[in-house]
């Protein structure tokens, strides 16, 4: 069957909802539009009455209180939209982690960060307020925005977090988030996945949580209710960073205005999570290795000067036994204060060897 016809109004309709969303014009236009991936899109349908549903909705209501919407906007178009969680409360003023994606650029690789951008907070009311940028990290995608404290909002116990190094047990989590326009509460169950992500950062986890761009920034949590992380977006199931690394850079921007990176030269893995011909590899040398793999070793580097080498198996850092990859970038991040001020190197432990291989920067 033929479209429908097409209203003569329909482009200057289409300019007027799309444009001051920040979403592009299509390039021809024909019967049958539709606009996919929105911000606007919501998550986790939970119409059952179900126990896993009647648990997610539960965990979601206990933090309720925690998580906002924010969106950025330059002069009247907006930028981007994404989820957000009170931090902390200092009066007079409360700060919101979310995605750095917040002030980051749509054009080209998204690199670039924008100014002079005005900050929109929805909170659990609906009401809205402005919001100032205070910090952002770029590589963890990270940032934090300062809003006037309000009675309605409530601190998010971040401390109650599950440590990088905690094998878990339970494996189930729950993404939560807010939209921006409806201010609607959202909330999806998942599982944990022991594998990398797509992203090039190497400090996220992997779950099955299927949210939408809307859930950005958005916790994720055990379902014993401990935080695990703030969330991205992927399409097959939400990426996170753990919050044992979001609470070790909150550190460095409050001692040193910004998240130091320690250049390595490294790429790892966690054991477990590599392909099973690394893993017989690795067993054929040292069946009982546990730590983390070395994917890459870039030239010139202190990795290299120090004699790591692609496919070591790195098992301890300071006699601190290693089982997965968070657990190193957690370690690295305690490190700037020392290795800046006292010149110290990182003694690391390579399965097979009683040997020490120090690297200093």
């Amino acid at each position: 069957a033929d479209s429908p016809p097409l209203s003569d109004d329909l482009p200057r309709i289409l300019r007027k909802r799309l444009l001051p969303r920040g979403y592009p014009l299509p390039s021809k236009f024909a019967g049958g539009i539709r606009l996919v991936n929105t911000f606007e899109l919501c998550f986790g349908k939970l119409d059952g009455y179900n126990e896993e549903h009647t648990s997610i909705k539960l965990l979601a209501l206990s933090v309720c209180r925690s998580i906002v919407s924010l969106a950025s906007f330059k002069g009247r178009i907006r930028q981007f939209t994404c989820t957000g969680t009170i931090i902390e409360h200092t009066p007079p003023s409360m700060r919101i982690l979310t995605s750095a994606s917040l002030i980051r650029s749509s054009e080209e690789d998204g690199s670039k960060i924008l100014d002079k951008l005005k900050i929109k907070v929805r909170l659990p009311s609906g009401k809205l307020v402005i919001g100032t940028l205070w910090k952002y990290d770029s590589y963890y995608n990270i940032a934090v925005v300062n809003i006037k404290a309000s009675p309605e909002l409530r601190e998010a116990c971040i401390h109650n977090q599950v440590p990088a190094n905690v094998k878990l047990s339970q494996s189930k989590l729950v993404a939560i988030g807010r939209a921006f326009e409806s201010g609607e509460l959202m909330a999806t169950g998942g599982t944990l996945l022991h594998g990398t992500t797509k992203f090039d950062c190497q400090q996220l986890m992997a779950s099955t949580c299927k949210i939408t761009k809307a859930g950005i920034g958005g916790l994720i949590v055990g379902s014993d209710g401990k935080f695990m992380g703030m969330s991205f977006y992927y399409k097959d199931g939400a990426p996170f960073l753990p919050f044992s690394i979001l609470q070790k850079c909150l550190k460095h921007f409050n001692k040193f205005g910004r998240v130091v990176q320690l250049s390595l030269g490294l790429r790892i893995g966690s054991l477990q999570a590599e392909k099973l011909h690394v893993r017989e590899q690795v067993h054929d040398s040292f069946p009982n290795a546990h730590g983390i793999y070395v994917q890459m070793v870039s030239d010139k580097s202190p990795a290299a000067d120090s004699g790591i080498k692609v496919g070591d198996v790195i098992t301890k850092i300071d006699k601190l036994e290693l089982f997965n990859a968070q657990e190193f970038h957690e370690l690295i991040l305690d490190k700037p204060k020392r290795i800046l001020r006292h010149g110290e190197g990182m003694p690391f432990t390579l399965a097979g060897t009683q040997d020490k291989v120090a690297m200093s920067r």
